[in-house]
């Protein structure tokens, strides 16, 4: 059977067309760490380089710290230098602990060349929001603050309104709520955000928020509410337990010259993920494994209610999203 050439021509350029249109899915890879606490740790040098030595060979679309990095004090410079190092994006949250040691939000921003403590960006065909939980809730309010208040409300609301894109936000404080003996975790108004980001899924379902990263509370967890991940990124550092708990685990020179150091439960590695999240309904998390250093906080005897959470590790997820 004799084929046309014009036919054929014709058949080869429809298939190639075809491959050209058909629409591949965006895929981000984000570099994650949060709770770095450079001026707890005696090994921070070594945290922090084993970090961004991994992200320069793993080259994710950017890396972003989810707060309680380090204070702008000026012996840590030579840390942020570190962590400027990576030839990348890179992206800062506000922690609570940015502001100790007398600092103001004010000061740590302009170090980290923040203009605003919150904003968004696109990347890869997805929206990401960066929130600040420091706010006050009111003129009165001493100690740290878990607050969004109304100024950076209306501004979220605004900001999501604007994008095309699935919605991914971040966060030091989480979204949702944690309860235990002695403490809660979470923004204040949570029940508000999540009203808020649910809402716009119900009228934007071709640009829902989809995932929201918080650090804080050095757990590792994840949760889906009403279609949103709520994803709990645990220390790359340690897990705090108090005055209570203090125990020796370095040394007394240690002790000495890191005087936090004993009231944590460190571990041995630095703990960090990659997260990549696909438009084909997808979000993966790297795991990431070690060990406590000396005594275990269950051997401690430290509080039932957070020992389901906290583990020297990042577990491996595969988690779907409802896009």
């Amino acid at each position: 059977m004799k084929i046309s050439k014009t036919l054929l021509i014709g058949a080869t350029m429809l298939v190639i067309s075809g491959f050209a249109t058909a629409k591949k899915p965006d895929i981000v890879r984000i570099g994650l760490c949060t709770d770095v606490h450079l001026s707890t740790m005696h090994d921070s040098e070594y945290r922090i380089t084993t970090f961004i030595n991994s992200m320069k060979k793993v080259k994710p679309d950017f890396i972003i710290e989810l707060g309680d990095f380090a204070t702008p004090e000026p012996k840590y410079a030579p840390y942020f230098a570190i962590w400027n190092s990576f030839p990348g994006d890179k992206y800062h949250v506000i922690g609570n602990h940015e502001m100790d040691g007398g600092y103001t939000r004010e000061q740590t921003m302009a170090y980290l060349k923040m203009k605003s403590s919150y904003y968004s960006f696109d990347k890869n065909g997805f929206h990401f929001i960066v929130l600040d939980g420091n706010d006050k809730k009111g003129p009165n309010v001493r100690g740290y603050k878990q607050f969004i208040a109304p100024e950076q409300v209306k501004w979220l609301k605004a900001d999501l309104a604007g994008t095309t894109h699935p919605v991914v936000v971040f966060s030091h404080q989480g979204l949702t709520l944690y309860t235990s003996e002695d403490e809660t975790y979470g923004v204040e108004n949570w029940k508000e955000i999540q009203k808020i980001l649910i809402k716009h899924n119900q009228t934007h379902p071709g640009r829902k928020v989809v995932a929201c990263f918080n650090g804080h509370t050095h757990y590792d967890d994840a949760v889906q509410i009403d279609g949103i991940w709520y994803i709990t990124i645990t220390s790359m550092s340690y897990h705090w337990l108090g005055e209570k708990y203090a125990h020796a685990t370095y040394g007394d020179e240690v002790d000495k010259n890191f005087k936090w150091i004993k009231y944590t439960a460190p571990f041995k590695e630095p703990l960090f993920t990659v997260a990549e999240i696909s438009t084909k309904g997808t979000l993966k998390i790297a795991g990431k494994k070690t060990e406590w250093v000396g005594a275990t906080p269950a051997k401690l005897g430290y509080l039932p209610s957070r020992l389901k959470y906290m583990r020297p590790e990042i577990t491996k997820r595969r988690l779907k999203l409802s896009l």
